[in-house]
């Protein structure tokens, strides 16, 4: 038993290692990976490091508006004399919550019912692949959008249409993988001995499908995070104080040709933050998925 354990830490520590190789072999991936993190401490450390926290929470200074970027105000006042360096670092915050929240519900809802139509086939499987053809059907930003115009423009609306809108491609994704899967030995082997479905679903085929989902939803954060911005700039998103990006671009964009700043740098948190991500989401692919590892060693 000992044997066994040690032997499983040694393999552990080997993927470990290997998986920190092809980290370090890939430039691309390390500028993500530094970028993700340096946005995630700005997230956290917001509160201490914006110079002008109240500014970020809606406080007004009117006498100060529309000052250009300068030592005092880095990124610039807006047009309630708001310093726009702050906005932004508070709306990482944010814009990342989205980002998570809306991949995480799109994944409890995708994934189980991927798995499960993959492994059970018959008509539930029919009936889960039929229901998923059907949102497939609609594009994922005009999905969102009208369910945004029927709940009401706020963030939590805005995550939950987008969730709605993004389940799909997980069950997919987890479809194609269960059905793989459920003819493999181990699993023949696991329905002789009369373990139950729902243990062989939940043991596993579920933990089997999650690579290539995963990496998917990574990739998805940027997505993700460009659909939101998209539908607060169309006003169905984050209102007013709050420091969203794509409010704050869509306000700005109105004083573009009188006030750059105003959108430009909001503009730009939003670009660097999804390139952050998909730059992860390619490095974690190329350390999951077994052929591109093999390659790259």
């Amino acid at each position: 038993m000992l044997k066994c354990l040690k032997e499983k830490r040694i393999a552990q520590l080997k993927e470990l290692q290997l998986a920190l190789h092809l980290i370090k072999k890939g430039p691309l991936t390390l500028t993500g990976l530094i970028i993700m993190g340096l946005l995630i401490l700005v997230a956290i450390f917001a509160p201490y490091i914006a110079p002008y926290p109240q500014d970020a929470l809606g406080a007004a200074s009117p006498e100060n508006k529309f000052e250009l970027p300068s030592r005092e105000h880095l990124f610039g006042t807006d047009e309630l004399g708001r310093d726009i360096f702050s906005r932004v670092l508070f709306g990482t915050r944010i814009s990342f919550k989205i980002a998570i929240v809306v991949v995480l519900l799109a994944l409890l809802i995708g994934l189980p019912l991927g798995v499960i139509g993959g492994f059970l086939g018959g008509k539930i499987d029919e009936l889960i692949m039929r229901l998923t053809d059907i949102f497939l059907s609609f594009p994922s930003v005009l999905l969102a959008l009208i369910i945004c115009v029927i709940l009401g423009p706020s963030i939590d609306n805005v995550m939950i249409a987008i969730a709605i809108s993004w389940w799909p491609w997980y069950t997919r994704i987890a479809h194609a993988q269960a059905v793989s899967i459920r003819e493999r030995p181990f699993i023949e082997a696991a329905k002789a001995v009369g373990i139950s479905k729902t243990k062989i679903i939940f043991r596993h085929i579920m933990p089997n499908s999650l690579t290539p989902v995963l990496v998917q939803a990574t990739m998805d954060l940027g997505s993700v995070l460009l659909t939101s911005s998209a539908l607060s700039f169309l006003g169905l998103g984050a209102q007013p104080p709050q420091p969203e990006w794509g409010l704050m671009t869509y306000i700005g964009h109105g004083y573009l040709f009188t006030s750059w700043w105003c959108s430009t740098f909001p503009g730009l948190a939003i670009f660097v933050a999804a390139l952050a991500f998909n730059l992860l989401g390619d490095g974690l692919r190329d350390v999951l998925d077994p052929r591109t590892r093999r390659l790259l060693r």
